[in-house]
């Protein structure tokens, strides 16, 4: 498995598109005020490795988590910013949160690659990861302007919007409409349209299990916000991972 990925001189052609996709996207991301330069850089290297695992179909996933992310924080910013919600540094993601969001997936990657008997699996992890950190997202960024009553997750009682932890009806919808379109491409790619209604629960659970964090551990400054969605990604790809070997 090694020699047919590795880009050696007889690879190298198979691989300057991949390189060429993923050079031109760094560079509309610095440019366009998405990353920062060391955020594009990380992703590419996550890029590199997810396409190991799983190909074109595993960078179309980062490729539209990227852009649904992007699309959502951007959003109604000006009343997000007027209401105190928009995200910090004008929306700029760094390599800590580029990390937080598409480490677990790029790990799936790796192991799908390093492991082909087992690629099924890993690949499923890897879309269900994705599955969370897009629902989290969408949940959190349309939630605050789409939402009409506020609840702590934790607590079950009305709570102020933007809050960690405080959620929406309409933000947790619109969460799982964004698992739901991961999903799709998914299926849609590998065949396996067994595994939609997988990844619907996978993304749902990361994202409710987001949300508890963030009431908890993260109100309390016990954990930071890059670690609570490394912990939602990692929670989305292990609960696809378990229905897989349930079902």
């Amino acid at each position: 498995m090694l020699i047919n990925y590795l880009p050696t001189e007889a690879t190298l052609f198979a691989w300057l598109p991949l390189l060429a996709v993923l050079g031109a996207g760094m560079l509309y991301s610095v440019r366009a005020g998405k990353l920062t330069t060391a955020g594009a850089l990380t992703g590419g290297l996550l890029g590199v490795t997810i396409f190991l695992g799983a190909g074109w179909w595993g960078v179309a996933l980062l490729s539209l988590f990227f852009g649904l992310g992007s699309a959502a924080s951007a959003w109604k910013v000006t009343e997000k910013r007027h209401l105190g919600l928009a995200e910090e540094n004008k929306g700029r993601r760094t390599a800590g949160q580029v990390l937080a969001n598409a480490g677990v997936a790029a790990l799936a990657g790796l192991l799908s690659w390093q492991l082909p008997l087992h690629a099924p699996l890993f690949q499923l992890m890897l879309a269900g990861s994705f599955a969370a950190a897009t629902a989290d997202t969408l949940s959190s960024e349309l939630g605050n302007v789409y939402g009409r009553r506020y609840y702590n997750i934790w607590t079950l009682r009305p709570d102020t919007r933007g809050l960690n932890g405080v959620v929406s009806l309409e933000g947790t919808l619109l969460g799982l409409a964004g698992s739901a379109l991961l999903a799709l491409v998914y299926c849609l790619a590998t065949s396996r349209l067994q595994h939609f209604l997988l990844l619907l629960v996978a993304g749902t659970v990361g994202n409710l299990a987001d949300s508890v964090l963030g009431a908890t551990v993260e109100r309390r400054h016990l954990l930071s916000n890059n670690a609570v969605n490394t912990l939602n990604t990692a929670v989305g790809a292990g609960t696809a991972g378990v229905l897989y070997w349930l079902s």
